[in-house]
């Protein structure tokens, strides 16, 4: 527990959103409004919400998000209430005979919930912010007819002052501060995507408030656990080892998960097990959001033992300031030529050049000696959204490798800028993630040659008589149990093992091999680096279609005729052999040298069941586009009929 001696440090909690069409204004508010009610002293709690949309509807939506914090927040603290999101609490099946005064309360809440919502909906419907609705506040000023998303000037509005002692909830007691900011973009400037948008953030709100710790957070990740900063501070203010600690990183969770994970997403063991295992080394990786900071560190100072000692060191810079003076200072710091000349983005702030900033950038941190720590509590403290359509997860993953193999191929090759910094250990922990890229290469060859070689009768295993066949089939068979036992040991059932061995041979197939073209072109120079939003919100079929485990395919997408192709290179290989041994154009002895193979490509046509069921027995929307099944088939059969 934090010695009560310690005077609590400030948190500023950073939540960032890029489009308001791709992550909605409720969405995002309802992050903000969980962050606002998390248990610290409010006087000691900023929230800064970045838009790099620079959008009015954002921008209103978050002060609709203002006024209903008056009755949110005290709701919370009066009856405890977790999760800490409006939407997500409200969600829960609750007691309507229920006559208790927490029931009436949460039904009053929920009603000016509900009211709010609906006003920011018809409002983002519209696409425009109402004139007498700008008139309510002067942060519409801002806005003109020449502000667009890729080039207006920084925008920094204070919505609430914590210093103000008139701004207060319902019960009287005050309120966080709340800023609104949307850094300058102009079109011949590079912005530097998140990464630009924290090192802003980061400026800003250490003009405003200067908190000794900063919380980022995605925004579709809201506060489930209300006790969370508390938690976080034990860490970093604990007497003995607490001044080593640059951050402390929570698992990413979703509270959309199906009962046997169909697309993968939730990874126990990857939680459990791998990356708590890198954080014993002191060296746990930042994963970009559920994140704790020590400012410091962030910004690019060396671990010292000086580090040890008063957290109320990092104080407001000027408490005399008007609202308007702290915004004019603020837009300084937010405006794009700030940077020029500067060592942001490299020595200061999170790291620019990677779509995977916050890796590298939790590797330069404690590559400065700095140590970093793997926190997953029962009650878990972040809950976000996971991608609800294979298109969305392998877009995704395709951009985490991508950004991966970037810095294994960069200066921050752990074995090479972690040298002598950090433990070999750590070391090799990362490159685990960093290689997924290239990791592709073995089994897409697995997935070609194996059924082509199958196909034409060439053998590539030893003979099952052999003794040679025992190392493979042990290698095989041990690791299946392995990780199937593990799995189970940590909460997973046996189809969600399954599915995930399945998203294993998608991802691997082509968002990891996509990634790896696209790292080695860049690194030739022939491309720059993007970023691609994952988008949070669905159609309701396909959201009906996820929640009943139905895997969707309804996309044109190439990374589709991929996975789509190899498995028919598989049916027709398998096909092809059933065919020979009835026709009787296959001998035993022959047969008993192919028999691995048979077994490992019928396990992959196993495993791409809900391919076929895609391409030739659903007519849903989200079955095989006929486009993609007809590449598909074409190429496959193509394959099978080159002659060796």
């Amino acid at each position: 527990e934090i010695n009560s001696s310690y005077k609590l440090p400030g948190v500023d909690i950073f939540v960032c959103t890029a489009d308001p069409t791709v992550e909605p204004p409720t969405l995002v508010i309802n992050t903000v409004l969980s962050a606002m009610s998390l248990n610290h002293p409010t006087e000691k709690l900023s929230v800064y919400l970045s838009d790099d949309g620079g959008s009015q509807l954002t921008f209103y939506a978050l002060l609709e998000a203002s006024r209903f914090s008056k009755l949110w927040i005290p709701f919370c603290k009066k009856f405890n209430v977790e999760p800490r999101s409006p939407d997500a609490y409200f969600t829960h099946n609750f007691d309507l005979h229920e006559h208790t005064a927490e029931a009436q309360q949460r039904l009053f809440i929920k009603e000016q919930y509900e009211d709010m919502i609906k006003r920011i909906e018809a409002v983002t419907n519209k696409d425009s912010v109402p004139e007498e609705l700008k008139n309510q506040h002067k942060g519409f000023s801002e806005w003109d007819s020449n502000v667009t998303k890729q080039n207006h000037q920084p925008i920094v509005q204070i919505i609430i002052d914590g210093r103000d002692t008139n701004a207060v909830d319902s019960d009287g007691c005050r309120l966080p501060t709340l800023v609104y900011m949307a850094r300058e973009k102009r079109p011949d400037c590079l912005h530097h995507f998140k990464a630009g948008a924290m090192n802003a953030l980061i400026r800003v709100s250490s003009e405003i408030s200067n908190s000794a710790i900063i919380l980022n957070l995605d925004c579709d990740m809201y506060a489930n656990n209300a006790d969370s900063i508390k938690e976080a501070l034990c860490f970093f203010m604990d007497e003995e080892r607490g001044h080593q600690i640059a951050f402390v990183q929570h698992p990413q969770k979703y509270n959309n998960i199906t009962k046997n994970d169909l697309y993968g997403n939730s990874s126990p063991v990857l939680h459990k097990v791998e990356l708590p295992g890198i954080g014993g080394y002191g060296s746990a990786l930042y994963c970009g959001t559920g994140c704790f900071h020590r400012r410091t560190s962030l910004c690019g100072t060396k671990y010292s033992e000086e580090h040890k000692g008063l957290w109320n060191s990092e104080t407001r810079k000027d408490d005399n300031r008007t609202v308007h003076e702290l915004e004019e200072a603020s837009k300084v710091l937010a405006s794009c030529g700030f940077e020029k000349g500067t060592q942001w983005g490299k020595e200061m702030g999170l790291i620019y050049g990677c779509p995977v900033e916050d890796v590298v950038t939790g590797l330069a941190i404690q590559c400065r000696g700095w140590n970093s720590v793997y926190y997953n509590p029962d009650n878990t403290a972040f809950i976000g959204v996971a991608p609800p359509t294979l298109d969305i997860a392998l877009v995704q993953f395709t951009r985490w490798s991508d950004g991966m193999f970037q810095i294994f191929l960069s200066k921050y090759c752990p074995f090479i800028y972690g040298h002598n910094k950090i433990k070999l250990g750590a070391q090799m922990g990362y490159c685990v993630y960093l290689l997924w890229a290239p990791f592709s290469l073995p089994l897409l060859y697995y997935a070609i040659s194996l059924p082509f070689s199958l196909f034409q009768g060439i053998p590539l295993f030893p003979d099952i008589r052999s003794r040679w066949f025992i190392p493979f089939a042990y290698v095989f068979v041990s690791k299946n149990i392995y990780s199937l036992a593990e799995a189970l040991i940590f909460g997973s059932t046996f189809k969600a093992w399954w599915n995930l061995q399945r998203m294993w041979v998608h991802r691997r197939t082509t968002s990891c091999f996509f990634a790896f073209i696209d790292c080695i072109v860049r690194k030739l120079g022939l491309s720059q680096t993007t970023f691609t939003l994952t988008a949070k919100v669905v159609t309701d079929d396909v959201s009906k279609m996820y929640q009943q485990e139905i895997m969707d395919f309804g996309s044109t997408s190439t990374l589709f005729t991929v996975i789509s192709t190899l498995a028919m290179l598989n049916l027709f290989s398998l096909i092809g052999v059933v065919v020979k041994v009835f026709m009787g154009g296959l001998e035993c002895k022959d047969m008993e040298k192919l028999v691995s193979q048979v077994v490992l490509c019928g396990l992959m046509v196993t495993v791409n069941g809900p391919v076929y069921e895609a391409l030739f027995v659903r007519k849903d929307k989200g079955s095989m586009p006929g486009s993609v099944m007809f590449k598909s088939i074409v190429l496959a059969s193509l394959a099978c009929l080159i002659p060796l």
